[in-house]
């Protein structure tokens, strides 16, 4: 299975928002930045936002 390159992605939040990420992150055992992907990923869910697959979304660049 091909594996994808991480982009990099800068935000500017409020310092209790950061804290808040931070916490979140250690109690789920989590980096910020598996967090933040979490996060978003759930969102999306819950709003039916589609996210590919990596291995269809890249699977169909190819053809």
């Amino acid at each position: 299975m091909a594996t994808t390159n991480p982009t990099t992605l800068s935000l500017r939040v409020d310092p209790m928002i950061k804290e808040g990420l931070c916490r979140l992150a250690e109690i789920e055992h989590r980096s910020f930045t598996n967090m933040v992907e979490v996060m978003v990923r759930e969102y999306c869910k819950q709003h039916n936002v589609f996210l590919p697959e990596e291995q269809s979304f890249f699977s169909s660049e190819s053809q």
